[in-house]
Formats: C-alpha cells, sequence, structure tokens
C-alpha cells in the first residue's frame, strides 16, 4: 500500500512543479492546492499506513498493550490543512486583485512596473 502512495505523492509534486512553472496565474493556483496536497499525503503516508487500535491506554494500565496508530502525522495533517487553505485564500484574493487592475492572469503581460524602454541592467562586472 505505501508503493502505491508514494507513487501517488511523486505525481502530484510532478503535477504541481509543472502547474508552478506556469505563466497563467490560475495554473499557479492550482499548483499551489496540489502542492498542499501533496506534502499532506507525504506526511500522512510517512506515519506508516496501518489499521491499528487507537492510542488510548486503558485503565489499570502504563502503557499501551498492543502496537496502536501514531496520532502526531495526522495532527501535523490536520494543521497543514488550515494553513495550505488559508495560503490559498490568500493567493486566490491576490491574483483576482491583480486580474481586476490589470485585465490578464498572464504573468508576461503582468510587467507593468518594469520600464519599456531602458536599457538592460548589466549581468557581470
Amino acid at each position: 500500500m505505501e508503493a502505491w502512495f508514494a507513487l501517488l505523492v511523486g505525481i502530484f509534486f510532478t503535477v504541481a512543479v509543472y502547474l508552478l512553472l506556469s505563466k497563467f496565474i490560475i495554473r499557479v493556483l492550482l499548483g499551489v492546492a496540489i502542492l498542499g496536497n501533496a506534502v499532506n499525503l507525504l506526511i500522512f503516508a510517512g506515519g506508516r499506513l496501518t489499521r491499528d487500535v487507537p492510542p488510548i491506554i486503558p485503565d489499570g494500565a502504563e502503557a499501551l498493550v498492543a502496537p496502536a496508530a501514531n496520532a502526531l502525522p495526522q495532527a501535523l495533517i490536520l494543521t497543514a490543512i488550515v494553513i495550505s487553505f488559508s495560503f490559498f485564500a490568500f493567493l486566490l484574493v491576490l491574483s483576482w486583485r491583480a486580474y481586476k487592475d490589470l485585465a490578464t492572469d498572464n504573468t508576461d503581460e503582468m510587467r507593468v512596473a518594469e520600464p519599456v524602454d531602458e536599457p538592460v541592467p548589466p549581468l557581470g562586472y
């Protein structure tokens, strides 16, 4: 099962990097969302994919009597979901504002701050 999750994580990372290298903002946003999902799945797969009992110590015992599921990766994933959703919402609002001001989602056409007729700065000294 872990091999399939490793393959799926690799596919997610590949698609995310491909979309992040695009020149259209909407594709970059989708790449950020897929990258967040890939990282969450990587953390989840790193915490072992077993169907163990919950990590609850029974009454009268001082330690777990059987192997238990690791709750730390699940807690990390829940935190990462909240952070990635808020980051995606911020990027969505930022790109919407840029689209409304510049009337394009192409990053090559968003070069408003760059002067048109000035010479290129030196590449070395």
